[in-house]
């Protein structure tokens, strides 16, 4: 559902409608009897005594056109801690007839540096909606007009969050799009028209693609009537030229698992197999808004793996860009020859900084980790300890998982100089982080993010409402942030 935001210095009027008051920890209302008549803040202040504080919360209705609804800010919050308030917000008045608030910014008495801006950033975040293929479309906006002189966040701020929702949001888009309308090549065009904020694009298609030797990511698409594409998109932000920093994800628009085909079942969410390319697109179209001082790249790899004639095999072998050889053993574990052929891309053309690429690239980390936690494979300690960092801040957390030598023998093969999956069986999600440490040639700083338990939520979340959650482009946006800008 729409939200405003409308910012106004005049003093609250005490008649208008749908106030929103901020208390301390205990609900004490002492300092808010000058925006509420005598009568309301008896009433209110009598109803507390029987009211359990734990809550964050309450929502007092005076009569049928008003309510007044107080939040309490905690002493231990954290900075997510405030955006799931302003989540908890929305979700408190998503109902009902009456769509318009007055919020008294002057009520804020926090020690927390923007405390509004991340509230309201909570509450975007929360009200995002995908209906863009329902007949009958919802009309009623929502608008929050914030009354007050203090605590209004800077421009430089409200900038800040915008470009943080509108990447966020652009990548939930992208993971929400059907598949027979979100195919590769429609994917490459939505990704060109991102040059209007000053992206440069380019598209490397089918021939390019088979010039360079990309033969392991073409492996994938070639069951497919639509293309196969290697995109980049470039952010020249920083003032000198230092080596960049490189965003890498998949972009399988559609997996039935090829021949080595996915159980009805489990193959109607495999729409959402091009998260990870969805959040390196949204994190780069956020750099580009908020201007960000930084160098950075973003590759994905767009193919769709389908069943055809043309397909495929199980025991196929193909010679990828490294030029290390690969038997494709089950064509269902596709995403990580899409990211062999990307990440050494990326490596030699470019010479980042360090590589992080984001995959939902197996269903064995969710068995792991489930829904709370993304899976951080990495070569790297000091990038590793700042994604997780920055993950906990956000709260888009990871958690680190082994890699080893010892692993490799489970993908050696005798046909090939490696195969794509690991018959002995267990440990699906290392060996799968091990295949694509063998593409990092250089030594390369690099973080695997496995996200296929975090990209979508059909229950929803603290920030999201069900469906695809954008997850990565705001933790990534902290780590440069925090680390490199």
């Amino acid at each position: 559902m729409p939200i405003k935001i409308n910012y106004s210095n005049i003093k609250n009027n005490k008649s208008s409608a749908n106030l929103v008051l901020f208390t301390n920890e205990k609900f004490n209302i002492i300092s808010l009897k000058k925006y509420l008549s005598s009568s309301e803040f008896s009433y209110i202040n009598d109803l507390l005594k029987n009211c359990d504080l734990k809550k964050n919360l309450f929502v007092f209705e005076l009569n049928s056109k008003k309510k007044i609804i107080l939040l309490s800010i905690k002493n231990n919050f954290k900075t997510s801690d405030i955006e799931n308030l302003g989540a908890e917000f929305y979700g408190r008045i998503n109902y009902g007839k009456n769509s318009e608030y007055f919020l008294i910014s002057d009520s804020i008495l926090s020690k927390y540096d923007n405390f509004l801006g991340y509230f309201l950033h909570g509450l975007k975040l929360k009200s995002y909606l995908f209906n863009k293929y329902k007949s009958k479309k919802e009309k009623r906006a929502i608008s929050i007009n914030v009354i007050g002189t203090k605590n209004k966040p800077s421009d430089k701020t409200q900038l800040k969050f915008k470009a943080l929702e509108e990447g966020t949001f652009y990548a939930r888009d992208l993971v929400s799009e059907p598949g027979n309308i979100l195919h590769p090549d429609e994917y490459a065009k939505r990704i060109s028209s991102l040059k209007k904020y000053g992206l440069k694009i380019n598209i490397y298609d089918k021939n390019k693609l088979k010039k360079l030797g990309m033969n392991a990511l073409l492996g994938v698409g070639q069951g497919s009537i639509r293309g196969s594409y290697l995109v980049t998109m470039e952010w020249n932000g920083g003032k000198n030229k230092s080596k960049p920093l490189a965003f890498v994800g998949k972009g399988v628009c559609f997996d039935t698992g090829g021949y080595s085909l996915k159980p009805a079942k489990f193959m109607e969410d495999m729409t959402y197999d091009m998260a990870g390319s969805a959040t390196v697109v949204g994190l780069m179209k956020s750099l580009a808004l908020r201007k960000a001082k930084v160098n950075a790249v973003g590759v994905v790899g767009l193919v769709e793996n389908m069943v055809s004639g043309n397909a495929q095999r199980p025991g196929d072998i193909v010679k990828s860009y490294s030029g290390k050889t690969i038997e494709v053993l089950n064509t269902d574990a596709e995403g990580r020859l899409v990211l062999a052929d990307a990440l050494t891309f990326t490596e030699k053309k470019f010479q980042p900084k360090f590589i992080v690429d984001l995959a939902t690239l197996t269903g064995a980390i969710i068995v792991c980790l489930g829904s709370e936690y993304a899976g951080l494979f990495s070569n790297d300690d000091k990038l590793s300890k700042q994604i997780f960092t920055a993950g906990e801040k956000v709260e888009e957390k990871v958690w680190r998982m082994p890699l080893h030598k010892n692993y490799d023998k489970l993908m050696n093969s005798k046909n090939a100089d490696m195969q794509n999956i690991n018959y002995v069986g267990g440990a699906g999600s290392t060996t799968a982080a091990q295949f694509l440490q063998r593409f990092i040639l250089n030594k390369t700083p690099w973080a695997h993010l496995d996200i296929a338990g975090m990209a979508f939520s059909k229950y929803g979340g603290a920030l999201n409402s069900g469906g695809a959650t954008g997850f990565g482009v705001r933790l990534l946006n902290q780590l440069i942030e925090e680390n490199y800008e």
